[in-house]
């Protein structure tokens, strides 16, 4: 029997069917691409890491640089216990959440020793997150790396700027003289001491937010930076 197809019933299981070979091809494309996706997003997150170490990587050299230069850990009290490769995290909220704290520790061409402590926050529009490497004083910043998902450019996107935001942070303490993170971020020109820095200009929110972070996600390393 021929069906009418100006009926409700044709168009009710035509779009059914469509709907149906649609779902079906998006799930395929999508699975098809899952490992190429995970790749890059870890080389991303790899090289934000090197990033905070002022390394500049590309996508064909980063996996290399990488296992050169670092080795990921847990911090267990004071002490640091290896994370198989393997097992290399992408993000790190929910590790910090849950109580693991990563630190990456560099050891460079020149011979020196450098750590890396990935942070977390919320900016004005969206979470923010990044990685702060310090010297084997564990105190001195040697480099940072910010990210942002939502943040206005020109604005609170800036973060992201390594002359005009980032590089400011070089050479400043995260730790005060009683032993207590307090590397942040101040209004925009009345950055004093060691461990302040300028924020954006018109970006007051995201720039807070920025300080917030570097206090909060530092702050769960406290006793390993005191432990020289």
């Amino acid at each position: 029997m021929k069906m009418n197809t100006n009926s409700n019933v044709y168009t009710i299981v035509y779009a059914a069917v469509m709907v149906i070979i649609v779902a079906f091809l998006l799930a395929f494309v999508s699975s098809s691409l899952k490992d190429r996706q995970d790749n890059n997003v870890r080389k991303d997150v790899k090289k934000q890491i090197l990033a905070a170490l002022n390394i500049d990587a590309t996508d064909a050299n980063v996996d290399a640089t990488y296992d050169q230069v670092i080795t990921d850990n847990l911090l267990n009290g004071t002490e640091l216990t290896p994370v198989p490769s393997e097992e290399f995290k992408t993000s790190y909220n929910s590790e910090i959440k849950s109580g693991n704290y990563h630190v990456f520790v560099a050891k460079l061409e020149n011979g020196e020793t450098k750590y890396v402590f990935p942070v977390y926050g919320a900016g004005l529009w969206g979470p923010i997150w990044g990685y702060v490497s310090v010297n084997e004083d564990k105190n001195s910043v040697y480099g940072v790396s910010f990210n942002h998902e939502s943040e206005t450019a020109g604005l609170g996107g800036e973060i992201t700027n390594k002359k005009k935001f980032q590089e400011q942070f070089k050479t400043k303490n995260v730790l005060d003289g009683s032993g207590n993170v307090a590397l942040t971020v101040v209004k925009n020109g009345t950055a004093q001491g060691d461990n302040q820095c300028d924020g954006i200009a018109g970006a007051t929110l995201t720039s807070n937010g920025v300080g917030a972070m570097l206090i909060g996600s530092l702050g769960n390393y406290k006793d390993f930076l005191n432990n020289k």
